[in-house]
């Protein structure tokens, strides 16, 4: 997926959405937001929070709602995209123009707006144990700066590697994850640091 630097960059590269997303980027801004990029992709905050970012694919386009599990969803058209893995973020898929509702996202985005004000939030689950999967073990018993590296990272640095690696579902995929990310834990580098302010 490309990663763009601004939101007018994005709006230009993109061909298949490209009036729907104007359209929501401009309800967006109409709610009062900030508008900014994080992670590649147009994110529009409220006092630096996120509230809700939109994106757009193939067959699809819509809003991810940073903490949307907190929002009362009356319409039902929330869903989690990654069962089992994402706690907070849902998302709203449309696939017309015609699924744009001005007034229904407005109430959305408002009673968001307000979740983020009020400081409600749903936080990862910090306590579970960090299972470093094989491949990326053996990696690092190979490689004793490497190890040390990683020893000295955050336990939410150390498990976004292991889970980066383990997620991979053919050993190829996550032997592949392991070479990539073992100079970034040498350089002592976070896999989603540049995603971070």
């Amino acid at each position: 997926m490309k990663s763009y630097k601004t939101v007018d960059a994005f709006l230009e590269g993109e061909q298949v959405w490209h009036t729907e997303m104007c359209r929501l980027r401009d309800l967006l801004l109409d709610c009062g937001l900030e508008e900014t990029i994080k992670w590649g992709r147009p994110t529009y905050c409220h006092e630096g929070k996120s509230v809700v970012g939109m994106a757009s694919f193939q067959s699809y386009f819509g809003l991810w709602f940073f903490q949307g599990a907190l929002l009362s969803d009356d319409k039902g058209v929330l869903m989690n995209a990654q069962e089992g893995k994402t706690k907070a973020m849902r998302q709203w898929r449309m696939s017309s123009g015609k699924d744009i509702k001005v007034r229904t996202i407005k109430s959305y985005v408002k009673e968001a707006i307000a979740l983020q004000a009020s400081g409600q939030r749903i936080t990862a689950d910090r306590s579970k144990p960090i299972i470093i999967p094989a491949e990326l073990q053996q990696a690092l018993q190979e490689n004793a700066g490497a190890q040390k590296k990683f020893a000295a990272l955050t336990p939410g640095r150390q498990r976004e590697f292991a889970d980066h690696v383990a997620e991979a579902k053919q050993e190829a995929t996550r032997l592949r994850r392991t070479a990539k990310v073992i100079p970034m834990i040498e350089s002592g580098i976070g896999l989603n640091d540049k995603y971070r302010r």
